[in-house]
């Protein structure tokens, strides 16, 4: 019974870990494509220079 438990226990937390990386990769590739969008729309200064659209 105990090495059942075992297996099941690995088996969920390997999917729990995967499904984990899966969102980590949407949420890196979402913030990539606002990163670029915001890197190509970023509006003009008053001296007619690009401006930074970030703050840091």
């Amino acid at each position: 019974m105990v090495p059942i438990l075992l297996v099941l226990l690995l088996a969920l937390i390997l999917f729990g870990a995967g499904f984990a990386v899966k969102v980590l990769w949407w949420i890196a590739l979402a913030i990539l494509v606002l990163w670029l969008l915001g890197f190509f729309v970023r509006g003009t200064t008053a001296g007619g220079g690009r401006g930074r659209w970030y703050r840091w």
